[in-house]
């Protein structure tokens, strides 16, 4: 049974407690001749996941239409018949709306059915990508609520991405995480439930889809790929209600991102190809180059040179078109030096150490932020080491665990023990310090 997170976010909107819901529900089926006696811990049993007989699901969104003051249908108390499909509602915006802020609660609430969810495969994994890619299109994404939604809270969202990028950038995903789902909560939900006209709408919905996103990365640097994957597919359906196309394809690139952690390489290729066909001229030349370059890496994991050597040359060509300036913040990740760490990734699993070693120390000699300077010089030390320059990979080494402290992230932490591991076993002398080092910043516990 999976825990139904829709009914405990809609209680909670509500304002109404297990004991007030049972009650109510008993007066409502004693209006239609049934003696009903439910207590708390029948509601507590349904927010468990059991599914409430006869017409009790009818009543429970009667009692909570009334206290609502809106009409509430079985899909979004998230007792909708298994198998059949959804009513026009369930699968409107408005439907995935409250889908997607009841996540964004159980998230902030740490429930452990949400927090270990594994990653899915197959259709249900592509399945959002073909839907922001087909049509039908969201006509009119106006809402009525009691907040009227202003230019001033759109700006406010803007900027909250930003900051919460910022924060990732130089904190983790870890530390950041907490912070980003309890504004979602706070802040974003209210406005998406709030009161406002079809462009306005499109604003906030790309403002909150930015922010989603954030929420993603910071989940999959938490080694929650599960949650990690609803996050990017929220942003993806944000994205679409938005009508940006780029912002849709940006998600899909975090996507790809993941789908290449996930070793699940032909699905990354796809996806980059579906994010490039989409979004066609709306591919900025930052994004173009990105997505490119993670093709080549699965390409080359896929033992494709040929393939993966033309993908790294169309990656070259887009990043000679990057105009600072030209590109929406979401792109700002693309660095100068990011597409030759990229580079010397497939290079390197093709085997061509030298051309590897040239990319990864271009990159290393590049301005970067503080978390992608750490996956720099950790390729860096890793080809160093590949190549027979233990002294280099081991000064290189100390760098990385240098930078990477005070930085809370699963994903550097995989980098560092990585390094350290390869150190011990190549057995070359000076390995000591730079593991020694690497184990002092693995100590801290997350």
């Amino acid at each position: 049974m999976q825990p139904n997170t829709l009914l405990d976010a809609i209680l909670d909107e509500a304002g109404i407690s297990h004991a007030g819901l049972a009650a109510h529900v008993n007066q409502a089926g004693r209006a239609r001749g049934l003696a009903l006696r439910y207590e708390h811990t029948a509601v507590a049993r349904w927010l468990k996941g059991q599914r409430p007989r006869g017409q009790v699901p009818d009543l429970i969104c009667e009692v909570l239409a009334v206290r609502l003051h809106r009409p509430v249908t079985l899909d979004d108390i998230g007792l909708g018949v298994p198998g059949e499909p959804s009513t026009p509602h369930g699968t409107s915006l408005s439907g995935f709306v409250e889908r997607a802020t009841a996540l964004w609660r159980s998230d902030e609430q740490q429930r452990p059915h949400i927090l270990g969810a594994p990653a899915v495969t197959g259709t249900p994994a592509v399945m959002p990508v073909w839907e922001w890619e087909n049509p039908p299109e969201d006509v009119d994404v106006s809402r009525g609520g009691r907040h009227r939604v202003t230019p001033g809270d759109i700006e406010m969202l803007r900027a909250a991405r930003t900051h919460y990028e910022q924060m990732y950038r130089k904190a983790g995903g870890i530390a950041t995480r907490t912070r980003i789902v309890g504004f979602l909560n706070a802040e974003a939900a209210p406005l998406l439930r709030g009161s406002y006209t079809d462009a306005t709408g499109r604003q906030l919905h790309r403002a909150t889809g930015g922010l989603v996103a954030i929420a993603g990365i910071c989940a999959y640097d938490s080694d929650a790929h599960g949650l990690a994957q609803r996050y990017f597919h929220q942003a993806l359906r944000l994205a679409k209600a938005s009508g940006d196309r780029g912002l849709g394809a940006y998600v899909i690139a975090l996507l790809v991102n993941q789908a290449l952690f996930m070793r699940e390489f032909r699905q990354a290729v796809a996806f980059a190809e579906a994010a490039l066909r989409a979004a066609g001229k709306h591919i900025t030349p930052a994004l173009a180059c990105d997505l490119y370059a993670m093709q080549a890496k699965a390409y080359a994991h896929l033992g494709d040179s040929t393939t993966a050597l033309s993908c790294i040359r169309r990656a070259e060509q887009a990043a000679e078109r990057i105009r600072r300036g030209y590109e929406p913040d979401e792109t700002g990740y693309v660095q100068p030096g990011l597409v030759n760490v990229q580079v010397a990734e497939a290079l390197l699993s093709l085997g061509e150490l030298v051309a590897a070693g040239e990319h990864a120390a271009a990159a290393v000699d590049n301005p970067a932020h503080d978390r992608g300077r750490v996956h720099r010089l950790a390729m860096l030390s890793t080809i160093e080491l590949r190549q027979g320059n233990a002294d280099k990979a081991v000064a290189t080494a100390v760098q990385m665990a240098e930078q990477a402290r005070g930085m809370e992230s699963q994903r550097l932490r995989d980098r560092l023990r990585a390094v350290r591991e390869h150190l011990v076993r190549s057995g070359c002398a000076g390995t000591a310090e730079a593991a020694e080092l690497i184990d002092g910043a693995l100590r801290v516990p997350l």
